[in-house]
């Protein structure tokens, strides 16, 4: 320590361009004399060090593990309005977005007015609204349909919107093929409890039509 400060003193008095000389000669001996007092870290340090910076690795892959596994969201998106049981629309600052729920099928309003369309389609509507309408949601995206709209999983605080709707007896296992990526197990389990517990849509027994059956019927009127 006595060496440290008398080099600090030297400098001090030094002028300017001297005390330069003195800083670059004194860094040269500063160093020599850390090696000298101070030996090379023991193992034990050496591992505590290695397994705090493989901590830190461990921590920062497993937190972008986490925000992967987190649903896709384009910003706050704000429900705006329900189109029927399983088709809403968002709002994203200026830009709107229409997202058929992927994976459900709920029972058809009818494109004409006076027209009741097919049993238990109003009653989807109004569960839909009653859980996401007027609220900001999350969106995990499966592309897009054949109509533009976005295939996707809606979520409001962590529930997943379109098994809820499954859950409720107001839409079924969507008939056709799934979007790449989408996996239906836990709705199809849904639905088997649902019918089974005769709920809503399910109520209606052998009279009961699939959404894709009524859709056909539909279109060869």
């Amino acid at each position: 320590m006595l060496s440290f400060t008398l080099r600090a003193i030297q400098c001090h008095f030094n002028p300017r361009a001297e005390r330069k000389k003195v800083i670059l000669k004194n860094c040269n001996f500063e160093k020599a004399t850390l090696r000298n007092h101070y030996s090379p870290l023991d193992s034990k340090t050496r591992q505590k060090k290695v397994s705090h910076k493989a901590w830190k690795s461990c921590f920062l892959i497993l937190s972008l593990a986490f925000i992967l596994a987190q649903p896709v969201s384009a910003g706050q998106n704000k429900v705006t309005r329900v189109h029927d049981g399983d088709t809403l629309t968002v709002r994203d600052g200026s830009k709107e977005l229409t997202i058929r729920l992927v994976g459900i099928d709920a029972p058809e309003v009818s494109g004409k007015k006076r027209e009741p369309g097919q049993p238990f389609s109003q009653q989807a509507t109004k569960h839909l609204a009653g859980l996401v309408l007027n609220k900001v949601v999350e969106i995990k995206e499966f592309g897009r349909d054949r109509y533009g709209r976005t295939l996707g999983v809606v979520f409001l605080e962590g529930k997943n919107i379109n098994l809820e709707m499954v859950k409720a007896g107001l839409a079924e296992v969507y008939r056709g093929g799934h979007a790449p990526g989408f996996d239906p197990a836990l709705y199809e389990e849904a639905e088997k409890k649902a019918k089974a517990d005769k709920k809503e849509m399910w109520s209606q027994g052998s009279k009961y039509v699939s959404p894709r059956e009524w859709r056909r019927m539909e279109r060869e009127k």
